[in-house]
């Protein structure tokens, strides 16, 4: 078939692909489906390469080649050596790369024009505009938000005086300069329109806590959508319009997703300064250190192996000490002796949105025994024992009980209502969101002191001897 005398084909084939990443989106919405999702993207991208690839107008391959050979190389390394743990920083700097490209394409079929003394009108230069703005804040923002996810920055949230001020002039700014380089074609506003678009990407990011960062993730990819979309009209390539948009969408949903599941707004958290890493043991509970009860191993153990019922909160301990696989073991051994087992995760319990979903299901856990939030709550109060592994904020009872605390109103684990709770901690250290824990100094609560990997494994052989 010649495809050159067809191309329509070469939309129908986009409209196909289109389809498969919307089928792709929809599997990934569930830790189930998850893998099929997966595939059914690929598949997608696949054959959008192919159709591109064989497209009549690309002349060339050289530089194409070169792009997805310099791309494989980078690529495939990092995916077989990255630990589950630094994904959500791979996340970041991931959607920095979109928004870059975005910046590049922007500018590139700028003076590709000017370079063949191709008239430029009103529609397109808006598209140049707003296709580099967008990339530039992606571009910066995910850079900041990769260094707060990899402690080079600090998770700390940066504020100042005016902070906000200074955002509301450097936004009104960048409009004006997108104004004028559309109206006059004036090139000097397009590079400061981008220039401030990149200042702009990283004052909206430094003010954002730890205790917000999956919301920052997920906020971010939503950005890098809307730029890969923007790209796509510049490029007047439909399938990089609807895909971007599927992107952008979707990760707008995901953030509002993630706002509710913390019970804050979405302007809240960009206006915010919440939460940060405490570098140290917080007063309170240096102070009332007496008071929080401690256990031995072999304590938790014959609880655990010998309770009717016990739930698994894992935390971003879990994934520190890439204790995941050792908490899979541990599971094994709680069932063999009969135990019921279920796991409690929550949706902003990690760095990234559903990061303890990730982690369990590369251990291999059945998805069958993972809860969400809402479904294993009310099962707490039925239960003997939970066994929380390096959560902090999500199991905090003051969210629902200080009403001075940061963290009041945010939907938690409802830990705290079970007969026995065990806590794995190195530390008192206050968690992400630099907020004490009130679950140590319950009646029912325990602390098992030490890292996360070493103490699961000591559970799992405690329950073995027993």
């Amino acid at each position: 078939m010649n495809l050159e005398l067809n191309p329509n084909l070469f939309a129908l084939v986009y409209l196909i692909a289109t389809i498969f990443f919307i089928f792709g989106l929809k599997g990934l919405s569930s830790p189930k489906t998850a893998l099929r999702g997966n595939g059914f993207a690929m598949l997608g991208m696949g054959l959008a390469i192919g159709a591109t690839l064989l497209n009549p107008e690309v002349r060339s391959y050289t530089w194409i080649l070169a792009g997805l050979a310099a791309g494989a190389v980078i690529g495939i390394p990092l995916a077989l050596k990255i630990q589950m743990t630094s994904m959500p920083e791979l996340v970041a700097a991931l959607h920095s790369f979109v928004g870059l490209s975005a910046v590049f394409v922007a500018f590139g079929t700028y003076f590709k024009h000017l370079a063949h003394g191709e008239a430029m009108d009103g529609v397109l230069m808006s598209e140049l505009a707003v296709g580099s703005f967008i990339g530039a804040i992606t571009f910066t923002g995910s850079v900041v938000a990769f260094g707060k996810l990899k402690g080079s920055f600090g998770s700390n949230p940066v504020t100042f005086p005016g902070q906000h001020l200074l955002n509301l002039v450097m936004a009104l700014g960048m409009i004006g300069f997108t104004a004028d380089f559309v109206m006059h074609d004036r090139v000097e506003s397009f590079y400061a329109l981008t220039a401030l678009a990149f200042v702009l990407g990283v004052t909206l990011v430094i003010p954002i806590g730890g205790a917000d960062m999956p919301v920052v993730v997920s906020m971010l990819n939503s950005y890098s959508g809307w730029a890969a979309s923007a790209t796509g009209f510049t490029l007047q390539n439909n399938l990089l319009i609807t895909t971007g948009a599927l992107v952008g969408s979707s990760g707008a949903i995901l953030s509002y997703i993630m706002c509710k599941a913390m019970n804050r707004s979405f302007f809240s958290v960009i206006l915010g300064g919440f939460g940060g890493e405490a570098s140290a043991a917080s007063p309170m509970a240096a102070a009332a250190g007496k008071g929080v009860k401690s256990a031995a191993v072999e304590d938790a153990a014959f609880v655990l192996g010998n309770s009717t019922k016990v739930i698994i909160v894992p935390g971003y301990g879990m994934a520190v000490a890439q204790a995941q696989h050792a908490v899979k073991e541990l599971w094994q051994a709680l069932v063999e002796k009969g135990v019921d087992v279920t796991f409690a995760t929550h949706p902003v319990a990690g760095r990234m949105p559903g990061h303890m979903n990730v982690l369990l299901a590369e251990s291999e856990i059945p998805y069958d025994v993972v809860q969400e939030l809402e479904e294993i709550n009310p099962d707490f109060a039925s239960t003997d024992a939970v066994l929380i592994i390096g959560a902090n904020d999500v199991v905090n009872p003051a969210a629902k009980t200080d009403k001075s605390s940061p963290l009041y109103g945010m939907p938690i684990l409802d830990a705290y209502k079970a007969k026995q709770v065990f806590l794995m901690k190195r530390s008192l250290k206050a968690g992400y969101a630099g907020v004490d824990n009130a679950l140590y100094y319950y009646d029912n609560c325990a602390l098992v002191f030490g890292d996360a990997k070493a103490a699961c494994e000591s559970l799992t052989a405690a329950l073995h001897e027993a």
